[in-house]
């Protein structure tokens, strides 16, 4: 199934028809700007870039970047992925004894500004992103419907936190499948799906099509392209070893857990749906919920605190003053669990999945998920909007790292 059908399980928050229209028409229509963390310019031992890209996936750039610059892709360093399809704003650092290297480096679509020096970026060193998307396709009523919805939503306390598209697959959204089955240990049936999983359209689905039919894993190596590389090394793996379970170890790791990672999202954005479903408030604690602290609008989702009924009222005060956000969970062995009507439904999820805490400390132990708690609720700060005739509506607003722009705009539009 595509995106929009994998989606249609999960229910908007808000009840008013959207606004329709389509976005990324161009890369110029959804622009990403990175707000990082200020120790990311403490130190001298690295140089800080920052990098402008159009149609480029992060990880393609920096892989483009080592090569011409002669430096090995993992001395580059960035604290998260960013649309491909768009133009964004990030910042990367490299050994500071490459900086000429780097700064030489021509690559079309691709722009390097030297900025300072500074420390090696990791994956969330970044306070969060500001925005600019343009939705076109849109009609003049746009404007009035877009107000009204906000106007909804902000009585409600925000938007749905839902993980976006982009964390389960646009064209095949098989990811949190194969992660469930990597999860359960069923290894033949998410390889089976990894290699096998077609829907047509796409370069290398004759190739799946005919794997998924005959799970021929000689055959599939002859056919399948050579840009399927992570594909590639799980067939060989497999033909060598004859075992699924040594094959998806030869994987990276950061690939084995897009998996699981999309597994445990899947699950979140179910909490939430139900919650929505069965009338649970997402703005207003109840007994046995799980909080987090949040200070300038950014949710700190390591300092958590449970409600009881000596401190709910309390907790609510702070959740109407924007210093606490109710949580939802990311399942994982160590997770703190909820209680109450919220940890009722959390052990209804897991129930129904078949699955426990425990499941996720069984996998190999570099793969082993601790989990954790995200807000149930999106607060877009400095949100403005507005109609372009001839255009649509162009909308800014900033966001905290980790939570999806797709999501605010799914509200909107009403699209999936």
């Amino acid at each position: 199934m595509n995106y929009r059908e994998f989606f249609s399980q999960f229910h908007h928050m808000s009840e008013i028809p959207g606004i329709g229209g389509r976005i990324k028409v161009q890369p110029e229509d959804f622009v990403v700007v990175e707000d990082p963390l200020p120790a990311v310019f403490e130190g001298r031992k690295h140089a800080i870039f920052l990098l402008k890209k159009r149609n480029w996936d992060t990880m393609a750039a920096v892989k483009e970047i080592a090569k011409r610059a002669g430096i090995r892709h993992r001395d580059i360093g960035f604290a998260g992925t960013k649309d491909r399809h768009a133009i964004t704003y990030q910042y990367i650092s490299v050994p500071a004894d490459a900086k000429e290297k780097v700064g030489n480096v021509q690559i079309r679509d691709v722009e390097l500004k030297f900025i300072s020096y500074g420390r090696f970026i990791k994956l969330g060193h970044l306070l969060g992103n500001r925005f600019r998307i343009i939705v076109r396709d849109v009609d003049g009523g746009a404007f009035e419907r877009t107000k009204a919805i906000i106007k909804e939503l902000q009585d409600k306390g925000g938007f749905p936190n839902y993980f976006g598209y982009q964390r389960f697959g646009e064209r095949r959204t098989t990811n949190p499948i194969i992660g469930k089955f990597i999860l359960m240990g069923e290894l033949d049936e998410a390889a089976r799906l990894f290699l096998g999983a077609h829907e047509g359209g796409m370069e290398g689905d004759e190739a799946r099509k005919r794997f998924w039919e005959t799970g021929d894993v000689g055959k599939a190596l002859q056919e399948f392209p050579n840009f399927l590389r992570y594909e590639r090394t799980l067939l060989h793996r497999y033909k060598e070893t004859g075992s699924w379970r040594r094959a998806f170890l030869s994987l990276p790791m950061p690939i084995l857990r897009i998996f699981l990672h999309s597994y445990q999202s899947y699950l979140f954005n179910l909490y939430i749906s139900r919650r929505i479903e069965e009338e649970l408030p997402l703005n207003e604690a109840l007994v046995g919920d799980i909080v987090v602290q949040v200070k300038g609008g950014i949710p700190h989702r390591d300092r958590t605190y449970r409600v009881t009924e000596t401190n709910i009222s309390f907790v609510n005060e702070k959740i109407r003053r924007n210093q606490a956000m109710i949580s939802g969970p990311l399942f994982g062995f160590a997770m703190r669990r909820a209680k109450g009507v919220p940890g009722g439904l959390e052990g209804e999820i897991l129930e129904a999945e078949g699955i426990s805490l425990e499941t996720f400390k069984k996998l190999p132990k570099p793969m082993a998920e601790p989990g954790g708690r995200r807000e149930l609720l999106i607060k877009p700060l400095g949100m403005t909007y507005g109609y372009i005739p001839e255009t649509g509506m162009c909308f800014r607003f900033f966001l905290p790292k980790g939570v999806y722009a797709t999501s605010v705009l799914r509200e909107i539009m009403k699209d999936h």
